[in-house]
C-alpha cells in the first residue's frame, strides 16, 4: 500500500488557490486512476482507492486530501500511516506547494526541513520524523504581499499557465514514485538548474576571420639569399 497525499484546505473558497496545489494534483491522479469512484471520508480526509503500476506488478494506493485544514495535515497522515502500518520513508508521498520555487518547477526530496510550511511541519510532528518523500510545486515567492494572503489567493493567469503543467508533472512524479521509488522520481522530474552561459573566447587577432576589411595580411618573412651578414 502506498499513500499519496495532496495538501490543501477544504472548501470551495480555496479551490485553485496556490496553497491547494497538492489537492489539484490528487484530482489529476483520481481522474486517471479512480474516475467515477465516490470519495470516502476516512482518516480525517477524502480518500480514493486506486491501483497504479508498481515495482513488481499492480500496487494499491490511497489518494488522500486531508479535510483538517493545512496546519493539521499530520492528523490525517498519521492516522493512515498507523492504520496501514506503512513505512513513511518508502510508502508515503506528499504533494505540497512551495513559495521558494518559481511557478512551473517541481522538486522531489526524500525528506528534510518543512521550510516554514505548516502542513509539512504538522506531518513531521505526527510521524516523529522528517524522513518521508515529498514533491514541492513552485508557486512563486509572495514578494511584498503578506505570505498567508498570498498562498490563500488564486494563481494569476500568467502563473496558472506555468503551474498547470507543473501540477500535472507532480501527478506524473507520484506515479513514478509508486513504480520505481523516490530516487527515480527525483532523477526524472526534478527541476534542472539552467545551463551556465558559455563564455566566448577572445578573438585571435591573427585569424583571417577577425581582420577588418582592407587590412593587409602580414608580409611573409624571407631570408636574405646572401646571408644576414653586412
Amino acid at each position: 500500500m502506498k499513500l499519496i497525499v495532496g495538501l490543501g484546505n477544504p472548501g470551495s473558497q480555496y479551490e485553485r488557490t496556490r496553497h491547494n496545489a497538492g489537492f489539484i494534483a490528487i484530482d489529476r491522479l483520481a481522474d486517471r486512476h479512480a474516475r467515477g469512484i465516490v470519495p470516502r471520508a476516512r482518516f480525517y480526509a477524502l480518500t480514493l482507492e486506486a491501483t497504479l503500476a508498481g515495482k513488481s506488478g499492480d500496487e494499491k494506493c490511497l489518494l488522500m486530501k486531508p479535510t483538517t485544514y493545512m496546519n493539521r495535515s499530520g492528523l490525517a497522515v498519521g492516522e493512515a500511516v498507523r492504520f496501514f502500518k506503512v513505512d513513511p520513508t518508502a510508502d508515503l508521498f506528499v504533494i505540497v506547494d512551495d513559495i521558494y520555487l518559481p511557478c512551473g518547477q517541481v522538486r522531489m526530496r526524500e525528506g528534510g526541513s518543512a521550510a516554514g510550511h505548516n502542513g509539512l511541519a504538522d506531518i513531521e510532528r505526527a510521524l516523529g520524523t522528517d524522513r518521508y518523500p515529498r514533491c514541492r510545486i513552485g508557486v512563486d515567492p509572495p514578494g511584498v504581499i503578506d505570505q498567508a494572503d498570498y498562498v490563500l489567493g488564486r494563481f494569476t493567469e500568467e502563473q496558472w499557465a506555468l503551474a498547470n503543467p507543473a501540477i500535472t508533472k507532480a501527478a506524473d512524479a507520484a506515479e513514478e514514485f509508486v513504480r520505481a521509488g523516490i530516487a527515480s522520481a527525483a532523477n526524472k522530474f526534478n527541476a534542472k538548474d539552467p545551463p551556465r552561459p558559455k563564455i566566448p573566447k577572445p578573438p585571435d587577432p591573427n585569424s583571417p576571420r577577425t581582420q577588418s576589411p582592407g587590412t593587409p595580411d602580414p608580409a611573409p618573412k624571407t631570408q636574405d639569399p646572401q646571408g644576414s651578414q653586412p
